[in-house]
């Protein structure tokens, strides 16, 4: 594990960077709503992937200043315009550090459109995503400018987020799927739910950053 610092401006994010030996792809997590790099969640899907040789890094999309206001309003976890430019500061930074790892993004809850937002904004770099629970329609126009092939994972009893998720397919150009898994809820919690979530994702990183013939 080592730590690192996103830029972004005057922003500096703290992140978890986990490059298991060998790794061969490494996977940017934008967070959801009031989370950050902590979640237990997204450490658990994180895991997994290190288990199938893939690395990951886990950042803060807020500073602690931005978190306490956010803390009183709520406001700034849905301002997709901000989280998915500092995610993509951050698959830039990676991207810089070693330019022959093949990159994708994981985003939960609201951190689905800010990774689809630096998908978006860089074509050439992010090769998949894979969204948890997620917001997707909330990326707007980036939908359509998307190409990294797109698995979006929802909960069987999540029926709202299924129809949003839906209505962003129709407006993505991309290869995209939509896996809904049956008797889950939106944050995964029932025993077996999120190691679901966490194969599924594997499977989609590993075909898509080219570590396997799935």
């Amino acid at each position: 594990m080592e730590e690192v610092r996103i830029r972004d401006g005057d922003a500096v994010l703290p992140g978890d960077l986990h490059l298991p030996e060998g790794a061969h792809g490494l996977v940017v997590f934008a967070h959801g709503s009031g989370s950050s790099r902590l979640s237990p969640r997204n450490r658990q899907v994180a895991d997994a992937l290190h288990e199938v040789g893939l690395g990951t890094l886990l950042l803060d999309l807020l500073t602690p200043a931005e978190e306490r206001v956010d803390a009183r309003t709520a406001e700034l976890r849905f301002d997709i315009g901000l989280l998915g430019r500092r995610t993509t500061a951050a698959v830039d930074e990676m991207a810089t550090r070693d330019p022959a790892l093949p990159l994708g993004c994981f985003g939960a809850s609201t951190g689905a459109a800010a990774a689809l937002v630096a998908a978006a904004e860089r074509p050439d770099v992010v090769r998949a995503v894979v969204s948890r629970g997620g917001r997707p329609d909330l990326a707007g126009p980036a939908l359509g400018r998307v190409r990294a092939p797109t698995l979006l994972i929802v909960g069987g009893h999540d029926q709202a987020v299924i129809g949003l998720n839906r209505q962003a397919m129709s407006r993505m150009r991309c290869e995209v799927e939509l896996e809904v898994i049956e008797a889950a809820t939106h944050l995964f919690e029932e025993p077996g739910k999120l190691e679901q979530v966490a194969v599924l994702a594997g499977r989609w990183f590993r075909r898509h950053l080219g570590t396997s013939s799935e």
